[in-house]
C-alpha cells in the first residue's frame, strides 16, 4: 500500500509548507496576544475598568467619578476584589458646606489626608484565540479543502490518473491511498496546530477536553476529504477548481461569523433551522469551533458532561458530520465509478463473464438508415479474418477489433459525427502494426477506445481475449501506453518514474531494479546522472524517451505508441527505433505516426486510415507495389528553361503530370509503363547540351506517396458524391437494366454498363439531389433509401451499397448494390460512369 505514497513525493515541498502553516499561525496569535495585552493593561490603569455599586454589594474597583465608566474598552470585564472607597474632592466640599449650614461654620469633616488603601498592580488579559476562535480557526482548517480538491482535479486534467490506471493501478488502491494520504496530511496539520497552540498557552486548546477535540477534528477531516472527492468530479480545470475552493473557504467563514453565529445566539430563531443549516459542512465546522470558543472564554472549557446539555450544539454537530462523512464518501465513490444511473452497478464486477471468443458476432441494423461501406480487397480479407478468429476457441492474436464504431452525438442541431466506421482488425503477438492517416481520420478515437478513455458506440474489441467494454480493469494489467503528450511528474526523477510504474506491473526487488537499469540504459537516459535528475530539467527528447521506457517496463503484452519519436534528434530516433524493434518480440504493438520513414522502418504491417475507415492493409512492400504505378522525376534548371524541361518530359511520357514547381525546380509523376530508366538518362544528357541542369533525379514511389495518393483519391471521390447523390432507386422488375438520372443544376447523366449478375430488373433513378453536407456520414442516410418491387406489392425494400472508391476516379466510380429483400439476396454489381 506504500506504493502510491511514492508518487506523492511530487508534493514534498508543498506538504512541508502546509504542515508548517499552523505553527506560523500560532506564532502570529502569540504576537497579537502580546500587543492586545499591552494596550489593554494601559487602558485598565486609567479607567479601573469597573464600577462599584455599594448598595448592591458589588465587587470591584470604583472610578474617580461615574463618567469614566463609559470609557471602558471591555464589554464584560472580570470582577476584582473590593477596595476602600474614597470620596471625590467635590463630594467632600459639598458635604462640609451642608454640615456648616446645619450645625455651624466651625464644623468640618477632616478628610483632606485620606487616600486609597495600597493595592497590588492588576494584570488584565484578553484571550484572543478564544474571542475570535470561531471565525479564525474555521478559515485555518478549511485551508485543507483547496489542497485536496486541486490535487485531485490536477491528476484528472493532466490525465495522470488514467495513465496510472492504464499501467495497472486499480480504482480501489488509488482511492484508498489518496484518501489516507489527504487524511494523514490533515491530521498532522491539526495535531501541530493543537500541540503548538497548547504549548504557547492558547486557552482555546488547553481548557477544552483534548478527547472531544480529537473526535470533533477527526470526524470533520474525514468529512472534508470525502467532500473534496465528491466536488472534484464537477471540475475539469485546476484553476476553476482552485478559485471555487477558496470562495467556499472565505465564504463559509464570513457567513458563519456574521450570519450563522447571530442565528445561533438568537433565542427566537427555531432550533430546527439551525440543524438544517448545519447540514452544510462549513457551518457544522463553525458551530463546533464556536462552542469551543464560548467554553474557553468562560474559563471552564468543554468537558464530556457538557455534551448532554441541550443548549450545547456539539453533540448534534458530531452526529450530523458522522452521517455526512459516510454518505458523501459513498456518493463520491459511485460517481467516480461512473455509476450515476445506478449506485450499485460497480457490484457487477463480481459477476461471472463468459469468454467472448465463443460467441458469434451479430450485426444490428439501426432503423432504415443505409451504411455506405468503402472496402478494398485487403480490408475485406482482414474483416473475414476477424470473423474467423471470433469463432475460434483460442487465438494467438493479442488484439482483435470486431466492427468497432464510434459516433459522437451532434450538438446545436449538427448531425452526428462518425469518427470510426466499423473497424475490423487483428494484430498478433510479435507484430508492430502502423496506423497512418491525416488529422481527423479517426486514429485518436480508435486508440481512445482501445485504452478505455471512451466507450465504443457499437462493436467491440478483445485484448488477450478480454472485452474492452466490460473488462478494461483486467486489460490494464497487460497494457503499456506511450501517449502523444508526455504525462510525467516534474518533481520525480526518471528512475523514480520507472520504479513506480514497475511496481504497478508487479515487479519487485532485484527484478525491478534490473528492469529499471536496463530501460534507462537502452534509451540513453542513464549516464551522467541523468536518471536521478528531476524530470522538469529534461529536454523534450529525453521526456519522450522516458515515456517510451514507461510503456515497455514490466513486459506488457500489448503496447500503444502515439508518435513515439516526436521531437527526437536523428541519433536518438535511430536508437529508439532499435529499442522498439527489439521490444516487439512477444508483444503486439500498435503505432500511430505521421512519419512514413518511421512507419516503414518499424511496422510489419501498415493500415491507412481515412475518414473513419481502414482503406488498405499490408506491409510496406505490398502497398508500394500496389500503388507505385509511377516514378517521381525531379529536375532543377534556371527559370528560362522550365518550358523546355516540360516539353522534354512530355516527349518521354505523354501522360506525365507536373506535381511540383518552385523556382526552377520541377517534379513530374511519370507512369512506369511508358518509360525506361535508360531513356531518362539519355534525355537528360541531351538536354544538358542546350541548357544547364543543376540537379536531377528519378525515384520510386515512397510510403509517403502511397499515403497521399490513397487519401487524395478518397477525398476526391467523396466530393463527387457530395455534389451528385442519387436519393432513390425505383424497380419495376421488367427485365431491362439501366440506371438513369440527371442533375438539374449540372446537367450530368449517369448510365450503367454490364449486366447485373443476370438478374432481371429495371433500376431507374429518379431526379438527383445536389447535397452539401458537413459530414460524409450524411451520404449514408440519403443514398439508396429503398426501391419499389412489384413482387412485394409495391412495398419499399431496403438497399445497401458499397462503393469501391479505390478503383474509381473523378470520371467514374464502381458501386456494388445489395437488394436486402427476402427474394433478392444476391449482390448485383453496377458500374456507374459519369458522361
Amino acid at each position: 500500500m506504500f506504493l502510491c505514497f511514492f508518487i506523492k513525493k511530487r508534493n514534498v515541498k508543498a506538504n512541508l509548507r502546509l504542515i508548517l502553516f499552523p505553527v506560523l499561525l500560532c506564532v502570529l496569535l502569540v504576537v497579537l496576544q502580546r500587543v492586545v495585552d499591552n494596550e489593554a493593561g494601559k487602558y485598565f490603569d486609567k479607567t479601573k475598568c469597573n464600577k462599584i455599586e455599594v448598595e448592591k454589594g458589588g465587587d470591584g474597583v470604583q472610578y474617580s467619578h461615574a463618567i469614566e465608566f463609559a470609557t471602558c474598552a471591555i464589554p464584560k470585564p472580570p470582577e476584582w476584589p473590593p477596595l476602600f472607597q474614597v470620596p471625590a474632592p467635590y463630594n467632600r466640599a459639598i458635604s462640609n458646606a451642608y454640615l456648616q449650614s446645619v450645625v455651624g461654620p466651625g464644623v468640618k469633616i477632616l478628610l483632606d489626608f485620606v487616600k486609597e488603601m495600597p493595592k497590588s498592580e492588576l494584570a488584565f488579559r484578553i484571550e484572543i484565540a478564544s474571542l475570535i476562535g470561531g471565525l479564525f480557526f474555521t478559515w485555518v482548517i478549511l485551508q485543507l479543502f483547496p489542497v485536496a480538491l486541486t490535487s485531485l482535479v490536477y491528476e484528472r486534467q493532466q490525465k495522470l490518473r488514467i495513465m496510472m490506471k492504464m499501467h495497472g493501478l486499480d480504482d480501489e488502491p488509488y482511492w484508498t491511498i489518496s484518501y489516507v494520504y489527504f487524511l494523514a496530511i490533515s491530521v498532522i496539520y491539526l495535531l501541530l496546530l493543537v500541540i503548538f497552540g497548547s504549548l504557547i498557552g492558547l486557552q482555546f486548546f488547553r481548557l477544552n477536553d483534548y478527547g472531544i477535540q480529537f473526535v470533533f477534528f477527526f470526524i470533520y477531516l474525514n468529512l472534508q476529504v470525502s467532500l473534496a472527492f465528491l466536488v472534484s468530479a464537477m471540475f475539469s480545470n485546476v484553476k476553476t477548481a482552485t478559485v471555487t475552493a477558496y470562495i467556499i473557504v472565505f465564504g463559509s467563514g464570513l457567513l458563519g461569523g456574521f450570519v450563522f453565529q447571530s442565528l445561533v445566539q438568537s433565542e427566537s430563531f427555531p432550533r430546527v433551522w439551525i440543524i438544517v443549516m448545519e447540514l452544510y459542512p462549513g457551518f457544522a465546522l463553525y458551530r463546533g469551533l464556536y462552542e469551543f470558543s464560548e467554553f474557553a472564554f468562560s474559563g471552564d472549557g468543554m468537558q464530556w458532561k457538557d455534551l448532554s446539555n441541550s443548549t450545547v450544539g456539539m453533540k448534534e454537530v458530531l452526529i450530523i458530520m458522522s452521517v455526512e462523512w459516510i454518505v458523501l464518501l459513498f456518493v463520491a465513490y459511485c460517481i467516480d465509478r461512473e455509476s450515476r444511473r445506478s449506485p450499485f452497478s460497480f457490484l457487477k464486477r463480481f459477476q461471472k463473464k463468459s469468454f467472448p471468443s465463443t460467441q458469434n458476432p451479430t450485426i444490428q441494423k439501426q432503423g432504415s438508415k443505409v451504411m455506405v461501406q468503402m472496402e478494398n480487397h485487403d480490408v475485406k480479407q482482414e474483416r473475414e479474418k476477424v470473423e474467423q478468429l471470433l469463432h475460434e476457441a483460442t487465438s494467438k492474436d493479442a488484439i482483435v477489433c470486431d466492427e468497432l464504431k464510434k459516433v459522437y452525438p451532434g450538438r446545436d442541431g449538427n448531425p452526428d459525427k462518425v469518427a470510426v466506421k466499423g473497424l475490423s482488425l487483428a494484430v498478433p503477438l510479435g507484430e508492430c502494426f502502423g496506423m497512418l492517416g491525416p488529422n481527423g481520420a479517426g486514429k485518436s478515437s480508435f486508440i481512445s477506445m482501445m485504452i478505455g478513455l471512451t466507450k465504443p458506440s457499437t462493436g467491440t474489441a478483445y485484448v488477450q481475449g478480454l472485452d474492452i467494454r466490460t473488462e478494461m480493469d483486467k486489460i490494464y494489467t497487460q497494457l503499456g501506453v506511450c501517449p502523444q503528450y508526455d504525462l510525467l511528474w516534474g518533481s520525480l526523477t526518471g528512475r523514480e518514474h520507472l520504479l513506480f510504474y514497475g511496481r504497478l506491473k508487479n515487479l519487485k526487488g532485484s527484478a525491478l531494479t534490473k528492469a529499471v537499469e536496463e530501460s534507462l540504459k537502452s534509451l540513453n537516459i542513464f549516464h551522467g546522472g541523468v536518471a536521478d535528475k528531476q524530470v522538469r530539467s529534461y529536454s523534450g527528447g529525453m521526456k519522450r524517451r522516458l515515456s517510451v521506457a514507461i510503456s515497455l517496463i514490466g513486459d506488457p503484452k500489448v503496447v500503444y505508441m502515439d508518435e513515439p519519436s516526436t521531437g527526437l534528434d536523428p541519433a536518438s530516433r535511430s536508437n529508439l527505433w532499435n529499442v522498439i524493434k527489439h521490444a516487439k518480440q512477444g508483444r503486439a504493438i500498435i503505432l500511430t505516426t505521421h512519419s512514413m520513414e518511421e512507419a516503414e522502418a518499424l511496422c510489419d504491417r501498415l493500415g491507412i486510415f481515412v475518414n473513419g475507415s481502414l482503406q488498405c492493409v499490408g506491409n510496406a512492400k505490398e502497398l508500394k507495389g500496389r500503388y507505385r504505378g509511377s516514378y517521381v522525376f525531379t529536375i532543377t534548371t534556371c527559370l528560362n528553361h522550365e518550358k523546355d524541361v516540360e516539353n522534354m518530359v512530355l516527349q518521354l511520357s505523354p501522360n506525365a503530370k507536373k506535381i511540383y514547381h518552385l523556382s526552377g525546380t520541377q517534379k513530374f509523376e511519370v507512369p512506369k509503363e511508358e518509360i525506361k530508366i535508360g531513356d531518362v538518362f539519355e534525355a537528360v544528357e541531351n538536354a544538358k547540351r542546350d541548357f544547364t541542369v543543376s540537379a536531377w533525379g528519378i525515384a520510386d514511389t515512397t510510403m509517403e506517396d502511397v499515403f497521399i495518393k490513397v487519401a487524395r483519391v478518397l477525398l476526391l471521390v467523396l466530393l463527387v458524391l457530395l455534389q451528385r447523390v442519387v436519393d432513390r432507386v425505383q424497380s419495376k422488375g421488367d427485365g431491362n437494366n439501366c440506371v438513369n438520372t440527371s442533375d438539374n443544376e449540372g446537367g450530368a447523366n449517369w448510365y450503367s454498363t454490364g449486366d447485373v449478375n443476370k438478374v432481371p430488373a429495371l433500376v431507374k433513378c429518379i431526379q438527383c439531389l445536389r447535397l452539401w453536407r458537413n459530414s460524409s456520414s450524411d451520404i449514408n442516410s440519403e443514398l439508396y433509401q429503398g426501391y419499389y418491387n412489384g413482387n412485394t406489392k409495391g412495398e419499399i425494400n431496403e438497399i445497401a451499397a458499397a462503393f469501391d472508391l479505390l478503383n474509381s476516379n473523378e470520371k467514374g466510380f464502381n458501386v456494388i448494390i445489395w437488394y436486402n429483400s427476402t427474394k433478392r439476396t444476391k449482390a448485383r454489381s453496377i458500374n456507374l460512369v459519369c458522361i
